[in-house]
């Protein structure tokens, strides 16, 4: 198939673009840049800068291209931030996604996988947690793919244009090539990492009162090959709908530290401090639906393999992508 890949110049981007290279597809990545690097873009790609956000920039490029689908990773992801400054999430997640949309009805691509999140579901209130969970987000984040799913759902009714929306959980690991270079970082098992190399003193644990088996929060922790491959299986025809993706086994923070200190030989000291707002005590996946209807089987489930990976990809690659990378 053709591919034009949305945000392929970033983290989870990047690696769907490699795989989908490695299984013969023919890629085109369109990215702004502007939290993507052009360092991160498989070379059998096709690239296009471009900004979601100018509907003028995707119009052009599908229309130039013609592919048989979209992969649609391009957004900003950090929950924190969105509840600082909210205007920006609506105005490039919502509203690239309106023009991303716009420009797929005009040039006839009907295949449309969307990068969503389970921050859509809220606090759940059960585990662990499947597609009929009632989707209530509670950060703008959260809120903003919430959004653009009820837009593709639109799209899907009126235009025909077959929809997936991919919930993810705690994306991680790496490839040889592609790993995580966030700037600035605020995902654990990257966080932990950069006091092994020496870039940060200690590791801060955000509450441990919680009610779970040592009493820090619970994530499930999905390898980005894995989490790759679950976008390319929903290339298939008549995939439609949501799927959660997890392996369905949580992680405390403080065995996700421990894991971190085994694989790196480094004593990494950490610190206690108080909770922070809105930290969920636990959310871990139900991916049977993936699984049955996708054909998805995660092969990188393990903890210690997926920090290996991410430590590798660390050690090659120090500084992220930089201009010697």
């Amino acid at each position: 198939m053709k591919v034009l890949v949305a945000g392929g110049a970033g983290y989870i981007g990047s690696v769907t673009t490699e795989m989908l290279c490695d299984k013969g597809h023919e890629v085109v990545v369109f990215d702004s840049l502007e939290r993507g690097f052009q360092a991160a873009v498989d070379p059998r790609a096709k690239f296009m800068q471009g900004d979601l956000r100018y509907k003028e920039d995707i119009k052009s490029a599908l229309l130039a291209e013609r592919p048989d689908a979209v992969i649609h990773f391009a957004a900003y992801i950090e929950v924190g931030e969105s509840m600082k400054e909210p205007m920006p999430f609506f105005e490039n997640n919502v509203g690239g996604s309106m023009n991303l949309m716009n420009a797929m009805v005009e040039s006839g691509c009907k295949k449309l996988i969307f990068s969503s999140t389970c921050a859509t579901y809220g606090t759940p209130e059960r585990m662990p947690m499947d597609e009929t969970l009632p989707q209530l987000p509670e950060s703008v984040y959260g809120e903003s793919k919430y959004l653009c799913e009820h837009i593709f759902k639109w799209g899907e009714e009126i235009h025909g244009i077959e929809c997936v929306f991919l919930r993810y959980f705690n994306a991680c690991g790496a490839t040889e090539k592609y790993g995580e270079a966030h700037n600035p970082e605020s995902h654990l098992i990257p966080l932990v990492l950069q006091v092994a190399q020496g870039k940060r003193d200690k590791i801060f644990i955000f509450g441990d009162d919680y009610e779970t088996r040592d009493g820090t929060c619970v994530r499930d922790y999905i390898h980005i090959k894995d989490l790759a491959q679950a976008h390319i299986l929903a290339l298939k025809p008549g995939v439609r709908g949501g799927f959660n993706l997890g392996n369905g086994d949580g992680y405390t923070v403080k065995e996700v530290i421990e894991v971190c200190r085994k694989v790196t030989g480094h004593p990494i000291p950490a610190e206690l401090e108080p909770r922070r707002a809105g930290d969920c005590s636990a959310l871990v996946a139900d991916s049977t639906k993936a699984k049955t209807e996708l054909g998805w089987n995660p092969q990188f489930a393990d903890l210690k393999t997926i920090v290996q990976s991410a430590w590798n990809w660390h050690q090659a690659h120090p500084d992220g992508y930089t201009e010697s990378t």
